[in-house]
């Protein structure tokens, strides 16, 4: 049995290799204290990623978003908002899959629902598919537009003064 510590290691670690396999670069913070686990470099843009181990229960992937820690006054329980991630990265042991949640469709929610298959009883409202949150739609986020890039700046290099070293 894996403790929580584990699982959050093991999802961190799945996220990360899901994200290079798409083609971003995974930034670590050097330091903890901030509300999100990852940083993912997309080329134009920079995403800041809460990473989750999700549970399999029946058709449906639950990822829960809220935090729990316990503090002298007692536990104190948050969710995420826009101010500090991007988004929810989950990773599903049970179907060793990745999911990429926006922070739009998760601000404020303890807990979202992934669904595999239809409702027993045929809702179909407000329903989140699975396959809707798949981890490679985050590549598109980071799509450069066509054409190729121009380089501006003086050339040659060294026509530029030499600066001081910073150190």
């Amino acid at each position: 049995m894996l403790t929580t510590n584990q699982k959050g290691a093991i999802a961190e670690a799945e996220i990360a290799a899901a994200a290079v396999r798409i083609g971003a670069v995974v930034l670590r913070p050097i330091a903890e204290g901030r509300r999100y686990d990852l940083v993912l470099d997309l080329g134009p843009k920079l995403l800041r990623v809460q990473c989750k181990w999700a549970a399999l229960e029946g058709d449906v992937v639950v990822v829960r978003t809220r935090t729990c820690r316990h503090t002298p006054s007692g536990y104190v329980r948050t969710t995420y908002c826009a101010q500090e991630v991007d988004g929810v990265a989950a990773y599903c042991g049970a179907l060793d899959r990745c999911f990429w949640l926006p922070i739009a469709d998760v601000a404020d929610q303890t807990m979202v629902h992934l669904r595999l298959t239809p409702a027993a009883n045929h809702q179909r409202r407000r329903l989140k598919w699975a396959e809707q949150y798949s981890f490679g739609a985050i590549a598109q986020l980071g799509e450069r537009s066509a054409g190729s890039r121009k380089v501006e700046g003086s050339s040659p290099s060294s026509s530029t003064p030499a600066r001081e070293p910073l150190l």
